[in-house]
């Protein structure tokens, strides 16, 4: 194993810690038109089939795709508009996800 996979694979296990760690909620103000994009994600209707297997791309966006569905349920339930914006409190895997997320923008 090379020192980058030893790296990725603690990094892992760290998040597994974290995970098990009961850590807060973080409260952040997020532009309105993203909040209700968010909002539309969780009450769509998923229709689109699962390919078995799933490849791996179709994956990973179904599961970011999620992740944005839960952060709108966040914002319908506990959201408070604030100005042009909304404030809620998101679970730190869920702010984290997004941030991850925003690495795949070309």
């Amino acid at each position: 194993m090379n020192t980058r996979t030893t790296e990725a694979a603690t990094l892992a296990e760290l998040g597994v810690f974290l995970r098990a760690a009961a850590l807060p909620p973080v409260q952040v103000r997020l532009p309105a038109e993203l909040a209700q994009r968010a909002v539309a994600a969780w009450e769509r209707d998923d229709t689109v089939p699962l390919v078995d297997p799933e490849p791996l791309a179709d994956r990973r966006t179904r599961h970011l795709a999620g992740t944005l569905a839960l952060i709108g349920l966040a914002i319908r339930e506990r959201g408070i508009p604030d100005g042009d914006g909304v404030v809620v409190a998101l679970p730190v895997e869920l702010a984290g996800v997004a941030m991850d997320a925003a690495d795949l923008i070309d």
